[in-house]
């Protein structure tokens, strides 16, 4: 019986490509696909095609309709919000993500942005190498994590590992997820289980780490803000639209909140007279906290592992479906 065919839809360097098609299995084939091939040439070169994997490329409605014997769209990422998954359940096509192969990346991240902003390291760093040495800190601006309350919203693979991560600087961990935690699990991993505005109201951090659906757009919204200490600070590395940009604006503006850190925006690339870019109590990056050499190797293992399980007439692991 010969061997599977992949068509792999993405938009990576060719050394990043190398790293992904490393994996795969004897006897299969992986066909890649640049995301600037057109549409049409797509078509022929995913008709014949047992798997779809796709990173950083959209997955065109007419590609996926030629992929006639495609058994499961594999996904690279985490986040699947661009995917038409309601096209996909209609062709009786699953889709599965990376299966939480980014979450350590990103949970350092989280982190990292945390420790920014407790740090002042955007103002110390600038001012260290223009020659103003110790200028920005006053001894009344700079923070420990310790004891602090963290509150993290969506407790899946990524907001787990902040959870540990910020328990190994002595905070405390609260969280708000549909699906709570058994009692014993909470016991067991340190966490309490709270409602949402008790999440908003107590939290001298708030991370989010919950994928976009129509239930969670803006779920960080001006109401919610409200609730907030003025003392505390937002931290989103899951996806832009999970925060009403406007409403955290007014709220920085205002002094609701005292800083964000901000991996993700409501529109990506951010405009560049966005005024959280202008602010000195944010920290931004460009959407790159799942981002790192070592991510590909795993996000490679999980997808190739997973088709194989389909292919061997297993139920695929880490599904997607429209909420």
């Amino acid at each position: 019986m010969p061997g599977a065919k992949v068509a792999f839809i993405h938009g990576l360097s060719a050394e990043i490509v190398d790293v992904i098609t490393s994996h795969n299995p004897d006897g299969w084939t992986t066909e890649v696909v640049p995301r600037d091939t057109p549409p049409d040439e797509q078509e022929a070169l995913v008709n014949d095609a047992d798997f779809l994997m796709v990173y950083g490329a959209p997955l065109h409605d007419d590609v996926l309709r030629a992929a006639e014997k495609a058994r499961l769209v594999q996904l690279l990422a985490a986040g699947y919000d661009r995917m038409n998954l309601r096209l996909m359940a209609a062709l009786e096509v699953p889709c599965s993500n990376n299966g939480g192969a980014n979450s350590i990346a990103v949970a350092d991240h989280a982190v990292m942005l945390m420790l920014a902003l407790y740090k002042q390291q955007m103002h110390t760093d600038p001012a260290t190498r223009a020659g103003k040495w110790s200028a920005p800190i006053t001894g009344t601006n700079t923070f420990e994590m310790a004891d602090k309350l963290v509150g993290v919203l969506g407790l899946g693979n990524i907001g787990r590992r902040v959870a540990r991560r910020v328990q190994g600087f002595e905070a405390r961990v609260q969280y708000f997820d549909v699906m709570p935690l058994s009692e014993d699990e909470e016991r067991e991993l340190g966490l309490t289980h709270v409602s949402l505005d008790e999440l908003f109201r107590t939290s001298d951090i708030l991370t989010c780490h919950t994928p976009l659906t129509p239930q969670t757009r803006h779920i960080v919204n001006r109401e919610r803000l409200a609730l907030m200490k003025p003392t505390s600070v937002l931290i989103n590395t899951s996806r832009g639209p999970v925060v009403d940009e406007s409403a955290l604006i007014e709220a920085l503006q205002e002094g609701k909140i005292a800083g964000a850190g901000l991996d993700v925006f409501e529109k990506e690339p951010v405009e560049p007279d966005n005024p959280l870019l202008k602010m000195d109590n944010v920290v931004v990056t460009p959407h790159v906290a799942g981002t790192t050499w070592d991510t590909w190797f795993r996000r490679a293992a999980f997808a190739y592992e997973n088709m194989q399980r389909v292919w061997d007439g297993e139920a695929p692991l880490a599904t997607v479906q429209e909420y």
